[in-house]
Parts: C-alpha cells; structure tokens; sequence
C-alpha cells in the first residue's frame, strides 16, 4: 500500500510489545478491505500509559490495543468504557471518540469464537480454570455469562481465587465460580472436563513449565484450551494429549480478539474465509 496524508494508524500499547503479532492480524485485514491504514507496536515505559494515551488521540490515532501490563491501568485514561469491559475491569481495544477513547475487551469474545470455531461448547458444560490473575478472571466472566454449569477455579493461592469467584459470581447473580486450591484437584468429580489454561505459565522461553505437573490430573480432561500460544505446544496441551484428550492453543483468540478490534475501528464484518488467511499467515511464524 502507498502511505500518504490519508494513511490512518492503529497499533498496540504494552510493554514489552516486541513479540507481537498483531501487525500481522491488521495489516493483512487492511490489504485485504482495501483501507488506508497502518498498525505498529508502540512500548510504554512504566508509568507513561496516561502520557501516552493523550498523546495518541492528539495524533488521531484511529485506535489501539493494550496489552500487559496496563488492561486495567489504562481504564482511568478513558472518556467511555464499554459495560462488558467494565464488568471485566479490563481493557484491550481503545476507539478514538470526541476528546479520547472508548474502551472494549474483545480478548472475552475473542476466546469465544476461537472456542466456537474449535467445537468446543461453553453452555451446560462443567469447566476447569488454571490461575486466577486477570486473564482468568476474564475466562471466568465468560464462561459464567455463555451458560456454563460450573467452573472449578484452580489457583496456586486460594484466597485470590475465592476473590475473583466472589466477584464474577456477584456479577452474574449466581454460584456458577467455584475456588479451589491447586493442590486439591483430587477433590474434582470423577468425570472429565473442559480444561481452560489461564496463566503465562508455559510461555516461552520456559516451555517445560506446567501449572499440575501431576498426570493424574490430565485424566480429568477431555479437552484442554491453552491461552499461550508460544510454543505452538505447551506441555501442558502435550499432557491433556498423553491422557486421550483435544488440546488447542491461544492464536486463534489471539486472532479473533484482533479480528473484532479491527471491526470496531472500521465499522466492517470481516468474513471466517479473510479470517482463516490472516490465521494461515499467523501460523506460519510458528509452523
């Protein structure tokens, strides 16, 4: 593409921000729709994130993502935060409005339709979730809010999760989040369960870690959905595989969360078959 006076920016805030592949999700979009835009990383230095978001609507920036560590820090910078993003208390997707920026969470929808166009049901389900920091909470929320039975909470400190259980649970108006300690998985129904891991353990370059390393546990899977998406195979998916189960990694959510962005800042519908390219050029850097 030609980039001119017209060109539109968007991009991502975080720190680091190094890593990313977003640029992938949006500039393949652009090309594709044909739209005058552009998407780069921009690090923000710890304590900057209000610096920075003034500064990006003074440039006109036409919208942004967040990620690590500012989902919540970022919520006071705004002029409007979406109901859904509120429930959360995270922000991933800033549109520029008059005077600033609306905040969305898309990473909740995102993993919803990457679950969805794995087959994997949420509504009626029994579910087990791995962590209790700020991703699960938003997997949590989800999974309470699309019908799902029950959802076994697992955290190494049992007390932030019985924080997050208290606190989806209020907002949902019903005892759907059940906190358990990781030690007492043992506990669990004898049945196996759709098994959602929540925390950065396993992230690259530590790729042999694993929240339960105990394999008695993996007999309790039958599917396991893994967030991280590097490694493309966590050891905890190699483990839900060894025990019988289906093991799927984060990219697609990485893709769909993108994917919903990139519809709010253009006011488009992107189609699954411009979905499926941009997901085969994401793969690539992996397979």
């Amino acid at each position: 593409m030609e980039i001119n006076g017209r060109t539109r920016t968007c991009g991502l805030i975080g720190n680091p921000v190094e890593h990313t592949l977003s640029p992938v999700i949006h500039n393949t979009l652009a090309q594709r729709f044909g739209h005058n835009l552009v998407y780069v990383p921009f690090p923000v230095e710890t304590g900057r994130i209000e610096e920075a978001v003034v500064g990006a609507s003074a440039l006109q920036l036409l919208g942004l993502n967040v990620t690590v560590p500012y989902k919540g820090e970022v919520i006071s910078c705004l002029r409007e935060v979406d109901s859904l993003a509120a429930s959360i208390g995270a922000v991933n997707t800033l549109v520029a409005v008059p005077g600033g920026f609306k905040g969305y969470n898309t990473d909740m929808e995102g993993l919803y339709r990457a679950m969805m166009s794995e087959g994997i049901q949420i509504v009626d389900e029994e579910i087990i979730l791995l962590g209790a920091g700020g991703a699960s909470r938003a997997v949590a929320y989800l999974c309470a809010v699309k019908g799902a039975k029950r959802v076994y909470l697992l955290n190494r400190t049992l007390e932030k999760a019985q924080k997050v259980a208290e606190e989806v649970n209020r907002a949902v108006e019903r005892q759907v989040i059940l906190p358990m300690a990781l030690t007492d998985f043992d506990s669990l129904p004898d049945r196996k369960f759709l098994t959602i891991q929540g925390t950065s353990v396993g992230l690259a370059p530590h790729v042999e870690d694993v929240v339960i390393d105990d394999e008695k546990f993996y007999a309790k899977v039958h599917t396991g959905f893994d967030l991280i998406y590097s490694p493309w195979e966590t050891r905890f998916m190699r483990l839900v595989k060894k025990r019988g189960g289906r093991a799927y990694n984060g990219l697609k959510m990485l893709l769909y969360q993108g994917i919903i962005a990139y519809e709010l800042w253009n006011r488009v519908t992107v189609s699954e078959a411009d979905a499926a390219t941009v997901y085969e050029k994401l793969k690539a850097h992996f397979i």
